[in-house]
């Protein structure tokens, strides 16, 4: 699962670094598709739609260069020879944009939440021949960028680094098999990547 998260994470910082320097050669400060600026988003995370994990997320703005973004994520799906993913994910983060909100770069400060059920699921030998049930908690710093595809849509990119504690039980097998005990894991590294579709509602 870390290289996975490894890989995916450089994919989307290459890609959004294409992104941010053809989008820099619009000047915000005299273009703008929207006035004024929106209040209220909604958001869908493509990367976690790919993987079949329902997701939805929201963003309020709170001044002009600040805002509140909490996306969900939830899974409760059983795929063929007993493989899953089940998980619910909530991590909400502050933003603070650069420029102003909903436009150009942002800084985040993001915490996590979740509970998870995975089993029978590569490239990882430790997923692949046991399952792992448990929580999560912890937190992180991300960078993004948000650019415009018209007045009610537009996209964002974002990753991010960050820790989390993970406390499960460990199966010895996918299905049925035995309890072989509890443990923990102290983790650093990516905690966050998203490559969001976004509505403006208001």
């Amino acid at each position: 699962m870390r290289n996975s998260s490894i890989f995916i994470f450089i994919l989307v910082f290459t890609l959004a670094s294409g992104v941010v320097r053809s989008q820099e050669l619009v000047d915000h400060s005299t273009y703008r598709l929207y006035d004024p600026v929106p209040r209220f988003a909604v958001k869908s995370n493509l990367l976690y739609d790919a993987a079949l994990s329902l997701n939805l997320g929201i963003e309020f703005k709170l001044s002009k260069r600040y805002t509140l973004d909490v996306p969900v994520s939830y899974n409760s799906f059983d795929f063929a020879n007993n493989r899953k993913w089940k998980h619910i994910l909530v991590q909400p983060e502050v933003r603070y944009w650069l420029c102003e909100s909903f436009a150009g770069h942002f800084l985040g400060i993001h915490a996590h939440y979740g509970e998870y059920n995975i089993g029978n699921v590569g490239p990882l030998k430790a997923t692949k021949h046991h399952r792992y049930e448990g929580w999560l908690a912890g937190g992180g710093v991300s960078w993004g960028y948000h650019w415009l595809l018209s007045p009610r849509w537009s996209m964002e990119v974002t990753v991010g680094l960050g820790y989390t504690y993970l406390d499960y039980d460990k199966y010895e097998a996918p299905k049925c098999g035995l309890l072989q005990g509890n443990n923990n894991k102290h983790y650093v590294g990516p905690t966050k990547v998203a490559l969001n579709l976004i509505y403006f509602i208001k």
